[in-house]
């Protein structure tokens, strides 16, 4: 019988030191200022429209990016519509579900952000799926046989990430 008091006791402490807080609870932080996974290295930031100017000699390569944020995902924060601060030219930022969660306040924002730069290609239907999901993400159902695609439809460029500074 003492044993198990002890082993409560143990167990007790344990989950109270456990409070890390949920992928939810990040996904509605109120003040999304500071740093999201890896402390960002020094070098060349390059702004959206920059980037996109020289977007086939940069594909491949780590760099950094700054922006505002006009768009958060709206279902577990793990992606960015970043734009450029001059125009309407814009690029997702994309982290790992789950690693990184990006707060629904940080729309708005300034980010600098480091990471892979990469345009993903898609079909006909892939781009029709893309579609459809990202408006399920924002509470819309779309008939997928209704979707027309312009060619932009067809890519995406964007920076696959691994750290950032929202400020």
């Amino acid at each position: 019988m003492r044993y198990n008091n002890i082993f409560l006791i143990i167990l007790i402490i344990q989950i109270g030191c456990f409070n890390k807080e949920s992928e939810k609870d990040l996904l509605n932080k109120v003040n999304p200022i500071g740093y999201y996974g890896n402390r960002i290295s020094e070098g060349i930031i390059y702004d959206v429209d920059e980037l996109l100017s020289s977007a086939d000699n940069k594909l491949g390569t780590n760099l950094l990016l700054t922006g505002i944020i006009t768009e958060v995902c709206p279902m577990r924060g793990c992606w960015l519509q970043v734009k450029d601060d001059n125009s309407n030219s814009s690029i997702r930022i994309k982290v790992t579900d789950g690693e990184i969660v990006f707060p629904l306040s940080a729309k708005g924002k300034n980010i600098i952000a480091k990471g892979m730069f990469t345009k993903l290609e898609l079909s006909e239907k892939q781009a029709k799926n893309w579609k459809h999901h990202l408006a399920l993400e924002k509470g819309i159902e779309l008939d997928t046989s209704k979707i027309v695609l312009s060619k932009s439809d067809f890519y995406e460029y964007r920076l696959n990430s691994n750290s950032a500074k929202i400020f």
